[in-house]
């Protein structure tokens, strides 16, 4: 199983939030590119980077920092938050984003996802948000009335193979996954799941990579490895078996 650092960036800062709520937000670096390059120097297969006022505003915002990590970091990386435009994809894409992740794009405009899709394939990756079971869209601060599997279930008829699940509530709140979740949204989904949001501990990630075999291939390290609950290297052992 894929373990895959957090770099949310706001305001040209790598922070992370609480259940997605810039009150809650806690700065860890002024320079997301130096945090980004040593996650990667310390085994990091993919780093995932967010513009996070890209996802509050519809547009990303910080595209001069993204291009800088995309520069530097030799390790594949995957890009979200504000991208709202097969433009925005193309830019990203061409500046060296592995993949792309679509998130209230996704909900709003579903046949830019198809269009997407079917010109770049696996390279783009849908976000799905939840809280209490249904989307969550503009960087989680509103719901909307969709079932999160049954949206699961309409991005794999556009052609996505797979998506990152977050459970809204539990992000940056070091409260464990909702393995239910991750493990219904993967069986009813027939999805790749990268698991994201609440995860604490070593057992946590064990907990997750139980769940490979249903389809769970990743999973998305913030807070955790932040304030040292435990390390990069502990968690790689873990993911791959050897913890």
């Amino acid at each position: 199983m894929l373990v895959i650092p957090a770099v949310d960036i706001r305001e040209g800062r790598c922070v992370r939030l609480f259940q997605g709520r810039v009150e809650g937000e806690t700065v860890y670096s002024t320079d997301p590119v130096a945090v980004a390059l040593e996650w990667a120097s310390r085994g990091a297969p993919w780093l995932h980077v967010v513009d996070l006022d890209g996802a509050f505003t519809g547009r990303l915002q910080n595209l001069d920092v993204i291009e800088e990590i995309l520069k530097k970091v030799e390790v594949p990386v995957q890009v979200g938050g504000g991208i709202r435009s097969l433009e925005s994809i193309e830019r990203l894409l061409s500046l060296g984003a592995a993949r792309v992740v679509l998130g209230t794009v996704a909900i709003t405009d579903p046949p830019l996802v198809a269009q997407a899709v079917a010109r770049y394939g696996e390279r783009i990756v849908v976000g799905i948000d939840s809280r209490e079971g249904k989307v969550a869209v503009e960087g989680w601060v509103a719901t909307v009335e969709k079932d999160a599997y049954e949206f699961a279930s309409q991005m794999k008829e556009l052609g996505v193979k797979r998506i990152i699940f977050t459970d809204v509530s539990r992000d940056g709140t070091l409260r464990g996954p909702d393995i239910p979740s991750i493990r219904e949204m993967a069986r009813r989904s027939g999805l790749k799941i990268i698991a994201a949001g609440g995860i604490s501990t070593l057992e946590d990630i064990m907990s997750l990579r139980e769940l490979e075999r249903e389809g769970v291939e990743g999973v998305i390290l913030g807070k955790a490895l932040y304030q040292g609950n435990f390390t990069l290297e502990e968690a790689l052992k873990v993911a791959e078996g050897r913890g």
